[in-house]
C-alpha cells in the first residue's frame, strides 16, 4: 500500500511539472507574440529587406555666368544577387565573356555568400554597348543600375582648381574635395523583400528617390579661362619651359576670374598622370614675384 502511494505521488509530481512546463511555454509564447512583436517584426524585416542602391548625381560646378565646368553623365553598373542566380556557371561564363575578365574572377562574384554583390571595378560605369549585351541575357539576379559619372567638358581647363573625383564620385582634390560635403547628394535605393534563398517575396516594394547634391558657382569667367588656357599652350610651344602659370583677378574685389598652369591634366583621365602633375596647382603652390600690380604697395 505504501509502495502504491509512492508511485501515485510521483505521478502527481510529474503531472504537475508537465503542467507547469506547459504553462511556462504558453506564457513565453504569449510574451514573445504580444510584448516582443515589434522587435521581432523589425528583425524579420531586416532579414528580408534588400536594397539596390541608386547613386545620387553630384552637384554641378558653374562659371560666373552659369556655364557648366563640371557636370555628370549617366552610366550603369552591374549588381548581382547571388541567391537568385540558378545556373551560376553559365552566368559567370557569359558575364566574363562580355566584361573581358577571367571566368574564375566572375564566378567568385556570382557565387559569393552575400545578399547583394557589386562587381567592382569590372562592372562599374559600363558603356551602352556592354550594358545592352548584359541586359539581353535576361538572367535572374543580374541587375543594371543607373550611376552617374563626373565629366569635365573642357578637359584640362581649370583642372587643378576644379580637381577630380574617384570611381565612387567622391571628391579627391581641388574644389571637388573642398566642397565635397555640399556637392555630394543623398543616394536612393530600390527596396524589396526576399527570403533566405534570395527569392522575392510578394510584399510591397518601394523606391527612394536619390537627392542631387548642391550646385557650386565660381567667380571664374569661362571666356577668360579659355583665353588663359590658349595662351598657356602657346607659351609651352614657343618657349618649352618647365612650367607656366597665369592668374587673372579683379583688383577691385579680389575675385579670381581665371587661373591656370602647365603642366596640366585632363580631369576625366587623371589616372594617366603622375601625382606631381595633378596635385600641384602652381598659382597657389609655387612662389613668384608679385609684378607690376604690387608696385603701389611696394613704394609706400
Amino acid at each position: 500500500m505504501v509502495f502504491y502511494n509512492n508511485i501515485h505521488l510521483r505521478i502527481k509530481i510529474i503531472y504537475l511539472l508537465v503542467i507547469l512546463f506547459l504553462i511556462i511555454i504558453i506564457f513565453r509564447v504569449f510574451y514573445v507574440q504580444v510584448f516582443k512583436y515589434n522587435d521581432l517584426n523589425k528583425l524579420a524585416h531586416d532579414l528580408w529587406n534588400r536594397n539596390l542602391p541608386i547613386k545620387a548625381d553630384r552637384g554641378i560646378i558653374y562659371d560666373r555666368h552659369g556655364r557648366e565646368l563640371a557636370t555628370n553623365i549617366t552610366t550603369v553598373s552591374l549588381i548581382l544577387i547571388p541567391n537568385q542566380i540558378e545556373n551560376k556557371e553559365v552566368v559567370a561564363r557569359d558575364l566574363s565573356d562580355i566584361l573581358g575578365v577571367s571566368y574564375e574572377n566572375m564566378y567568385n562574384h556570382v557565387a559569393k555568400k552575400t545578399s547583394i554583390e557589386r562587381v567592382h571595378p569590372e562592372g562599374r560605369r559600363l558603356t551602352y554597348e556592354v550594358s545592352e549585351k548584359i541586359n539581353d541575357l535576361g538572367y535572374d539576379g543580374v541587375y543594371l543600375l543607373k550611376e552617374s559619372k563626373r565629366y569635365y567638358p573642357y578637359k584640362e581647363l581649370l583642372s587643378h582648381s576644379l580637381g577630380y573625383t574617384g570611381i565612387d564620385n567622391q571628391g579627391l582634390s581641388g574644389l571637388e574635395l573642398m566642397y565635397d560635403e555640399y556637392l555630394t547628394g543623398e543616394d536612393g535605393a530600390i527596396k524589396f523583400f526576399a527570403d533566405g534563398k534570395g527569392h522575392r517575396l510578394n510584399l510591397e516594394e518601394s523606391y527612394d528617390i536619390p537627392q542631387k547634391g548642391m550646385n557650386l558657382t565660381l567667380t571664374v569667367d569661362l571666356d577668360l579661362q579659355l583665353a588663359i588656357e590658349r595662351e598657356l599652350n602657346n607659351i609651352m610651344i614657343m618657349y618649352n619651359p618647365e612650367s607656366a602659370m597665369i592668374l587673372a583677378m579683379n583688383p577691385q574685389t579680389g575675385e579670381i576670374l581665371g587661373m591656370g598652369s602647365r603642366p596640366g591634366f585632363d580631369a576625366n583621365n587623371y589616372a594617366d598622370y603622375n601625382i606631381e602633375t595633378i596635385n600641384r596647382n602652381l598659382p597657389i603652390w609655387a612662389t613668384f614675384e608679385p609684378g607690376s600690380t604690387f608696385k603701389n604697395v611696394a613704394t609706400i
